[in-house]
């Protein structure tokens, strides 16, 4: 005989994680990054500690799940980059949509605050590079290896190398607050990456 609360449970548990999930976002964009605690993550949300201990372990637990959900496919396919055909095109649009979330304030905040973590937390810092560093890098790395086999770059081109020029300037620049976060930044460091990775 089959239970009819099962699936009203399951929406539950699961608007419950979307609420806390909601709360940590929203509490790490508004207030300084000590002062939020899980206490006041369970009262933004509306449910008590021991739900959020139950399923996470810790504050910086909490965090990576609120940044991972941000990644989340709703229909579950995996991530890709665009691929049009042009290449320059392409990344050009990645790396503005990416420049924009480092720009957009409460995004910065829950990065930097997952950031500081991962340096003090080296099972955090796996979980990160397994569940979505990794990923995202396995995605960058197969749009480039995509328009190398389509004579776009180089044949001899070290994709790793290619992506660390894309990405790594991005970062550094976001990291020390160093210059603006604009497209005109991103597109020289595509044009300036595509020249040096030219058939």
């Amino acid at each position: 005989m089959s239970h009819p609360a099962g699936p009203d449970h399951s929406r539950r548990k699961e608007r419950s994680r979307q609420a806390i999930l909601a709360a940590t976002r929203s509490l790490v964009a508004e207030e300084p990054y000590d002062e939020v605690t899980v206490g006041a993550i369970a009262a933004r949300a509306g449910v008590g500690k021991q739900t959020i201990y139950r399923r996470w372990p810790s504050k910086s637990a909490v965090v990576f799940a609120a940044l991972l959900a941000l990644s989340e496919s709703p229909d579950g396919q995996s991530l890709a980059l665009p691929d049009t055909g042009d290449l320059a095109a392409d990344l050009k649009l990645v790396l503005r949509a990416t420049a924009e979330e480092f720009a957009d304030p409460s995004f910065d905040r829950l990065i930097r605050a997952l950031n500081t973590e991962i340096t003090h937390d080296p099972a955090l810092a796996a979980e990160y590079h397994t569940r979505l560093a990794q990923p995202l890098e396995e995605a960058k790395r197969a749009r480039l290896r995509s328009a190398q086999e389509a004579g776009q770059l180089s044949a001899e081109a070290d994709l790793d190398l290619a992506l660390d020029m894309l990405y790594s300037p991005l970062f550094q620049r976001w990291l020390h607050r160093s210059g603006p976060l604009d497209g005109a930044y991103t597109d020289s460091l595509v044009d300036a990456t595509l020249r040096a990775f030219s058939p």
